[in-house]
């Protein structure tokens, strides 16, 4: 699993700054699940942020549930999203019938862990594709999965969009990072200055 987050890095260099420290102890403990072991190797060099941007990368807040005024965090509002798609085979899937989004892209594909049993090491991705409305598994994490598109070697694209297929050279932001060059008047994807820069306030 270590050799995978190193090729990773390798295909993927992680901008200084990039990178986020969680407390998985307290995450664990809200969400009632741990997270796979790459997905925090993930975390930690990455973050959450996008993907030459084409695919967005969440990373987890505490979990709010039913019942509890409060903003949802982005994984678990993505989450409630997929299972509302996951429902629509759960009753001819086997296992816990459960999703959790760790992300998405610009051709509104969701991918999640399909949560099969308590090793997280174990569980696989699944992605739901919009584009032929159902979904797709694979049986990796999700740096194997991310390298692997990366590298083309599925069958075919995961992904509604073909951005990240066989890309050579993919970019992660951090969204910090992103915000930073966007206030500073650039495009954080060319380097250029953005035209739009202040029409809108702060975006």
């Amino acid at each position: 699993m270590a050799e995978n987050i190193e090729s990773l890095v390798r295909l993927m260099p992680p901008h200084p700054g990039a990178g986020d420290i969680i407390d998985w102890g307290l995450m664990e403990r809200s969400w009632g699940e741990k997270f796979p072991t790459d997905y925090k190797s993930f975390t930690e060099c990455y973050g959450a942020g996008a993907v030459s941007d084409y695919l967005s990368l969440l990373a987890p807040e505490p979990y709010v549930g039913n019942g509890v005024e409060s903003t949802l965090s982005a994984m678990e509002m993505e989450s409630l999203n997929a299972l509302d798609y996951w429902k629509t085979i759960a009753s001819e899937e086997s296992g816990r019938d459960r999703v959790i989004c760790w992300g998405l892209d610009a051709s509104a594909d969701i991918l999640c862990w399909r949560v099969t049993q308590k090793d997280p090491d174990a569980w696989p991705v699944v992605v739901w594709n919009q584009d032929d409305a159902r979904w797709r598994q694979y049986n990796c994490g999700i740096v194997e999965f991310l390298g692997r598109i990366f590298l083309a070697e599925f069958d075919d694209c995961p992904l509604g969009g073909l951005d990240l297929w066989g890309n050579a050279a993919p970019v992660f932001l951090h969204h910090a990072e992103e915000e930073r060059l966007r206030s500073s008047g650039l495009d954080p994807w060319t380097g250029e200055p953005d035209p739009y820069a202040g029409m809108f306030g702060d975006y």
